[in-house]
């Protein structure tokens, strides 16, 4: 059997030699990325090997079919690049890398958080000139922050439990709240927290948790008024709180909802 690999790096051959050591395929390598300038070079190959860069349309594969090319395999998880449709009628078959390492993407988006907060990039290169002044490269801890995590996927969870290692609250968003994650005590609000509750309609549209922590623009700037009542609703100094929205506009107030007070009040205290 014949693969031919295209967009191929020096590390993707070694991956690949070390791989078929137990299999024995024929395998050739191409730098450039496939396409209808390269496609007719693809001779007596069973499978294509692709990656994000590589352009399989139509014409490509009509060009790979008449050649007798069998496979089109992305080492990727998209496949946006294939015409699915035209691998379909000419008969050839279309597989991909359902997942990339979620903890490798996680780990290097932690190791990018660490490299801003202790600037270690800074310090690499002063201690590389015998500089070893401390100004300018102080950061902070990390633990007991607050950490936005949007979409609760594989990596996001990967991340969510790398950081609730740091001792960090994670306050998560995703189109369906995550169970486990909320298992492991990671805070997901309402899913409809920026469209669903009442609120003026002149208010941004991008009104979300990170606004709702008092990081709206000027403009649109919400205040946080706290009231008590008592089981009658009589005003008391303790008791049921009650947190409204008032418009910086209008000075409209807008009670809210409690299931949402409850969600973000840890953030207020």
């Amino acid at each position: 059997m014949k693969i031919t690999f295209f967009s191929t790096q020096p590390y993707d051959k070694i991956s690949f030699n070390e791989c078929n050591k137990d299999f024995g395929f024929e395998l050739e390598y191409y730098e450039t990325h496939l396409g209808p300038h390269i496609v007719n070079l693809v001779e007596d190959t069973d499978a294509v090997c692709v990656f994000v860069n590589d352009k399989v349309n139509a014409e490509v594969i009509k060009v790979l079919a008449s050649k007798g090319v069998k496979t089109i395999a992305l080492r990727c998880a998209g496949f946006n690049n294939v015409d699915i449709a035209a691998a379909k009628e000419n008969n050839i078959a279309v597989c991909r890398v359902p997942a990339y390492s979620p903890e490798a993407v996680a780990e290097h988006a932690v190791a990018m958080i660490l490299t801003l907060d202790r600037k270690t990039h800074k310090a690499y290169n002063r201690v590389r000139e015998q500089n070893f002044s401390l100004n300018g490269l102080l950061g902070f801890n990390l633990h007991q922050k607050t950490i936005g995590v949007i979409g609760t996927g594989n990596i996001g969870k990967a991340f969510c439990k790398i950081m609730l290692g740091f001792g960090c609250r994670i306050l998560a968003f995703d189109v369906i709240a995550n169970k486990d994650m909320e298992a492991l005590g990671v805070i997901m609000p309402i899913v409809e927290l920026h469209s669903k509750f009442l609120r003026p309609a002149h208010y941004d549209d991008l009104l979300t948790v990170k606004t709702m922590l008092k990081e709206l623009p000027v403009d649109h700037r919400i205040e946080f008024f706290q009231e008590v009542y008592n089981a009658e609703d009589k005003l008391l100094t303790i008791g049921r709180v009650v947190l409204y929205f008032i418009d910086a506009k209008t000075k409209e107030k807008t009670v809210m909802p409690s299931q949402l007070f409850d969600t973000i009040k840890p953030y207020f205290n």
